[in-house]
């Protein structure tokens, strides 16, 4: 079973703090919007714009993902090339009513509670993070499910809000494609066997407030030991070993710089990685994964970010995890 994340980066231009400010307006009466959520995709910062439409963000280079800006009936704008923008103005479309509505309540040979429980399990885990979530507004989410094809797709118009409560984070995901294709269903027996999983979106974090500090900094390291934000950084730091992984070829223990090759890419602050066959993951002795990569090279920073995301695919336990096992992007950061 396969499961992939779509995420849109964007290779740094700079190597130290800024600052981009801006105005959003209705692109239809060029009034100020209020509220307006403006936020670094997959990260924990961001802010809101004031009753003149105004707003203030700063980050580093090591925020690489779009800059997302969201607001109830209008489209999602993203940008990517604000590390070359000090002050913007952001005009934003009222979006078109969906027709999603119409289609709530047809008979697709599942009821809606079924779709929403098999939706949860693949969206947000079957671990004990994932089972910790909860979706505070599940009526916003539409299913579907095509009989023929045994495929579970949802859409919604809001962001799905969700409750991390093993992780201590509130998440605001704004879903922008989800598809679950199954191997067998038994409606009868209730039984669904996943073939693949893949959702994409943008998604800010947020701590929940008055939650047990020590607490929640400790579930966090765990469920990021052994992640493939953790691999990845290790594979950019090519310090696989001492971070507690092993890696296999056709069961044999193998030298991992025999089947990845990394070397400085044209842009220094990337390094381009390669694998050439796939390989399986083992990690303190206990997890097992595997990876693919089916392009000919990926680039990857410090932080565990990288390019073509499509051509990356794991497998076993990294394959498994799910947004109830996912940290934000800026994730440890200070003590990197």
């Amino acid at each position: 079973m396969i499961s992939r994340i779509f995420l849109i980066l964007l290779f740094p231009m700079l190597s130290f703090s800024q600052t981009i400010t801006g105005t959003v307006l209705d692109a239809s009466s060029n009034k100020p919007l209020e509220t307006v959520a403006v936020y670094f995709d997959n990260t924990t910062i961001g802010t809101t714009t004031d009753a003149e439409g105004r707003f203030s963000i700063t980050y580093t280079d090591a925020i690489q993902s779009n800059l997302v800006f969201s607001y109830l009936g209008f489209e999602k704008v993203l940008i990517t090339d604000y590390r070359v923008k000090k002050d913007v103005i952001i005009k934003m479309k009222p979006s078109a009513v969906g027709l999603d509505e119409v289609f709530i309540d047809f008979d697709d040979g599942l009821t809606r509670k079924q779709k929403l429980s098999l939706f949860k399990r693949e969206f947000l885990g079957k671990s004990k993070y994932g089972r910790s979530c909860k979706i505070l507004n599940e009526n916003d989410i539409i299913l579907r499910y095509d009989k023929r094809s045994q495929i579970l797709t949802a859409s919604s118009d809001r962001p799905i809000l969700i409750k991390n409560r093993a992780l201590k984070y509130e998440l605001s995901f704004d879903l922008i494609d989800f598809e679950a294709t199954f191997r067998y269903v038994n409606i009868d027996d209730k039984e669904f066997v996943i073939e693949r999983v893949a959702y994409a979106g943008t998604s800010f974090y947020k701590d929940i407030e008055n939650s047990n500090k020590k607490k929640a900094k400790r579930a966090r390291e765990k469920v990021y030991k052994g992640s493939v934000q953790h691999f990845m950084r290790a594979l950019y730091n090519e310090n696989l070993k001492d971070e507690g992984y092993q890696i296999y070829y056709k069961s044999f223990r193998v030298n991992e710089w025999d089947f990845f090759k990394i070397k400085v890419a044209e842009n220094p602050a990337f390094k381009e990685v390669s694998l050439s066959k796939k390989v399986s993951i083992l990690h303190n002795k206990r997890d097992q994964s595997a990876i693919e990569i089916y392009v000919n090279s990926i680039l990857l920073d410090v932080y565990g970010n990288y390019s073509a995301i499509k051509g990356v695919y794991f497998s076993g336990a990294m394959g498994s995890q799910r947004i109830g096992d996912t940290l934000p992007l800026d994730y440890n950061l200070d003590e990197n």
